[in-house]
């Protein structure tokens, strides 16, 4: 039995997330229908985590068990003849078989892309969360700051997880400004149920003034979901790498 690892990436726009489930179009499905059809196997793909509806993916990994013996780095072709033009395999190699795209990973780097800009962009609406109306990146920036090193997230935890360890660690939080574009970029060791979005909701309303900056470590101190932000939308959300 071999081990294969996949580096994906997709379009969420009209999928119901990641992970399957019944009578719902998914990105697990249709990447474990695609292998079925090259392999004639039924298998369980494994992925490094679960995406929403209508988030994206560059970087997403999988990992898969067959007897099949197709080339490991002729899979990404095979399959990429098969999945809808919405998702692609990016890279397709063989792995130890201790290896699980979920369990060995050490950490997560995401993007969120924000456009602030009075009017709309028909062409940006399923890639972006449109504000309209000018934030204050210099507060933005000082902001974000507070949300670098380990912390308890349960603030920025949807109310729906029941997770008990809500203690994670961000290495990394940047803001690029390129026109009317904002682009976050946040790198940790794990991430809540739609942390990132509650983050970037957060510093959306620290950079409309409807929050000052030294709120942040008072709602990180908090624990109370009730004083973050809003949760931005989910089509700003991609998932950039994975890493082991």
């Amino acid at each position: 039995m071999r081990n294969i690892k996949l580096v994906i990436e997709y379009d969420g726009t009209h999928y119901f997330g990641w992970q399957k489930q019944p009578e719902l179009k998914t990105i697990q499905e249709e990447i474990e229908k695609a292998i079925k059809k090259i392999t004639k196997e039924e298998v369980k793909l494994i992925g490094s985590g679960r995406t929403d509806k209508g988030v994206h993916a560059r970087g997403q990994v999988a990992n898969f068990h067959t007897n099949s013996k197709i080339p490991a780095d002729k899979f990404k072709f095979a399959l990429n003849s098969v999945l809808p033009f919405d998702i692609s395999i990016k890279e397709s190699i063989e792995v130890d078989e201790s290896f699980h795209a979920r369990y060995s990973a050490k950490g997560k780097e995401y993007r969120y892309l924000v456009l602030s800009s009075k009017t709309r962009s028909p062409l940006l609406r399923d890639y972006s969360y449109h504000i309209p109306y000018t934030l204050d990146l210099s507060k933005i920036k000082e902001g974000a700051k507070f949300f670098i090193g380990t912390h308890d997230f349960r603030a920025f935890m949807s109310s729906r997880s029941c997770i008990e360890d809500t203690v994670r660690t961000i290495y990394k939080l940047e803001i690029v400004e390129e026109g009317d574009l904002i682009e976050f970029r946040v790198t940790g060791n794990g991430f809540l149920y739609n942390m990132v979005r509650i983050i970037v909701g957060t510093l959306i309303e620290v950079g409309c003034g409807k929050k000052k900056i030294e709120d942040i470590p008072k709602i990180i101190e908090s624990k109370d979901r009730n004083k973050a932000g809003h949760t931005a939308q989910p089509q700003g959300l991609y998932l950039e790498k994975v890493i082991y």
